[in-house]
């Protein structure tokens, strides 16, 4: 058993490895000597424009099912223990954490100070060592900049030790394979080892702020922010590769953050200080502000590049689709730089929904944004996560599963006192296909969906006739202006509507499916789930 003088030690051991005066340590260095470090060391090369293309190696996208957190009397009642959040010992966590402090200890280690939450009443300091210069720079761009108090409150500072070159053994570290993510919430410690994905790093965090922001009564949300001339933010809910980044980046608009962010009651707040985009088949007609974000200081996920001019080869997806680019926020024209706006406008729930039955847009009654919330359906694109080569449904709650360590209902609790509190309406806007399934029919335009969510936002959406979709009960609009028929509604889009009655209700049944296993869901929620409900 771990004693508190053991657990004292290995906290100690791991503030000096990571410290100023560990003299392998490369301590909070400037974009610049990051960038030089990395291509000196062969991590990665500069493309025509200056950014830092790098590749992860045989992992590309993040691994969900080699995440653990320390099962200790302090979390323990907290946490939602299961496939997402899966227990480790004290014992288990100090050994692996023990042997990746020993490799690291012998190497160049690139530490980075920053910090979370931009609003400061919520602000927590983030310290991250690599044995990657590039990493460093990841961190660097993606958390906010600490400020001298945020650098003053090391006993609240959480800390990663990101160590690729140390691979676990699941016999004797009791994990799953080579890959760990594991974290100690208790004593604000992360280890993420073999793997070179840097997504780990920054959703690590936003686990940990999905822990500690629902004590506070905030609103931890996996979603994307922009805000209007008129003080009002919108809400982008959505898995990766929904169409957060790219519907909140908008020229007509300010930029809060791209993905994640918490709702108090002072407004809604970013808890990064970084975009972390998609950008396979990015084209700048259909993404100019992100296309210009791609710039020094950016680094790039397994972007092919033309090696002998450097230009980046976005529709190249031979390493993964889950191409990415991460740059700060202020690489975006115009964003707040304060991280903080007002409260919500519109809430949009985003589903990539490769079936090609959901409508492009629905207006939720507050039951059915609790039960679409609850149910977190979108379809899971290529490359998001290990294995997944083509797209299959995928139910994770509130939009970030993976990311909770606390019961969904929890969350889905909070989004309903907010939406209450607040009177904000509640839309779902499916960003995928019409026409038929995936593969045969054809992704919505998104130019059509621009033009779906400026409708919604200036409130023209209100004021338009609508019809009820009889599988899901939702309420969808009969025209749009700019919108055509087909767009609008899908059945009429199949060659064949057998086809789509048939496809709708597999859909349907997926939903109930899965809501059943959260137990006892509350009837208030239930009668927002879809009309069609198969008879046992």
């Amino acid at each position: 058993m771990t004693t508190r003088s053991d657990t004292e030690s290995i906290v100690a051991r791991l503030a000096e490895l990571l410290g100023p005066d560990n003299q392998k340590v490369h301590s909070n260095l400037s974009v610049p000597q990051l960038t030089e470090a990395a291509v000196r060391r062969g991590e990665g090369a500069l493309t025509n424009d200056g950014a830092l293309t790098v590749s992860t190696g045989q992992y590309t996208g993040r691994s969900p099912k080699d995440k653990f957190l320390v099962d200790v009397v302090e979390t323990h009642t907290k946490v939602d223990w299961g496939k997402v959040n899966q227990p480790i010992t004290r014992e288990a966590f100090d050994g692996l954490l023990a042997r990746c402090m020993r490799v690291a200890a012998i190497d160049d280690l690139y530490v980075i100070d920053g910090a979370a939450a931009a609003d400061p009443a919520y602000r927590i300091p983030v310290r991250v060592g690599s044995q990657y210069a590039w990493h460093a720079l990841f961190a660097r761009q993606l958390f906010l900049r600490p400020s001298a108090a945020d650098l003053a409150r090391s006993d609240q500072r959480f800390t990663i030790l990101v160590t690729p070159g140390v691979e676990a053994d699941p016999d004797k570290d009791h994990v799953r394979s080579e890959v760990a993510v594991a974290l100690d919430l208790d004593r604000r410690i992360a280890l993420i080892t073999g793997t070179q994905y840097a997504g780990e790093i920054k959703k690590s965090i936003f686990t940990v702020l999905n822990y500690l922001l629902p004590d506070h009564g905030v609103f931890p949300m996996h979603c994307a922010a922009n805000v209007g001339s008129d003080g009002k933010s919108a809400l982008f809910f959505g898995l990766s590769g929904t169409g957060k980044t790219t519907l909140s980046a908008d020229p007509e608009r300010q930029l809060i953050g791209d993905d994640e962010h918490g709702w108090s009651d002072n407004g809604v707040f970013n808890l990064e200080g970084g975009c972390y985009a998609k950008c396979s088949n990015l084209k700048k007609a259909s993404e100019p502000q992100i296309w210009e974000a791609i710039r020094f200081g950016t680094v790039l996920e397994n972007v092919v590049i033309d090696p002998s001019t450097g230009i980046p080869d976005y529709a190249d997806v031979s390493l993964t689709e889950n191409t990415r680019a991460a740059y700060p926020v202020d690489f975006i024209p115009g964003c707040v730089e304060s991280g903080m706006g007002g409260h919500p406008k519109a809430v949009f729930f985003l589903t990539a929904d490769a079936s090609g039955v959901l409508p492009p847009i629905a207006r939720l009654s507050e039951s059915q944004a609790l039960f679409h919330f609850l149910s977190g359906y979108t379809s899971k694109l290529a490359g998001t996560e290990r294995g997944v080569t083509t797209p299959e449904p995928n139910f994770s709650p509130c939009f970030a599963g993976p990311f909770l360590p606390r019961p969904a209902t929890l969350y889905a609790k909070l989004l309903g006192d907010c939406l209450r509190k607040h009177t904000v309406p509640c839309y779902l806007v499916n960003t995928g296909w019409i026409g038929g399934p995936y593969g045969v029919g054809q992704r919505i335009s998104l130019d059509y969906t621009r033009r779906i969510i400026q409708a919604a936002l200036s409130g023209e959406l209100a004021h338009t006739v609508t019809y009820t979709d009889p599988f899901f009960g939702l309420e969808c609009p009969v025209e749009l202006n700019g919108i055509p028929d087909y767009v609008l509604k899908p059945r009429a889009s199949w060659g064949d509507m057998n086809d789509y009655d048939d496809a709708a209700k597999t859909l349907a049944l997926k939903f109930w499916e899965n809501i059943a296993r959260f137990g006892d869901v509350s009837e208030e929620i239930l009668t927002g789930g879809p009309e069609y409900i198969p008879i046992p």
